[in-house]
């Protein structure tokens, strides 16, 4: 369950990045870049603060 609300997440965050970039101003690419980069840490470290934020509220594996 909780790697579904990652995901979740990570993408949503994506997709109105990408949305706020092309419809408000260039800036928002940043998010969308700074998810990226967390994705691509969290693979190497296997390491999430989501993940971590999850886990302390109960949020069932």
């Amino acid at each position: 369950m909780r790697e579904r609300i990652i995901r979740g997440a990570a993408g949503s965050m994506v997709l109105i990045g990408l949305a706020l970039g092309y419809f408000v101003n260039e800036y928002w690419y940043i998010l969308t870049a700074f998810v990226g980069i967390n994705l691509f840490q969290s693979s190497l470290s296997r390491w999430c603060l989501l993940d971590d934020i999850l886990r302390k509220s109960g949020v069932e594996k």
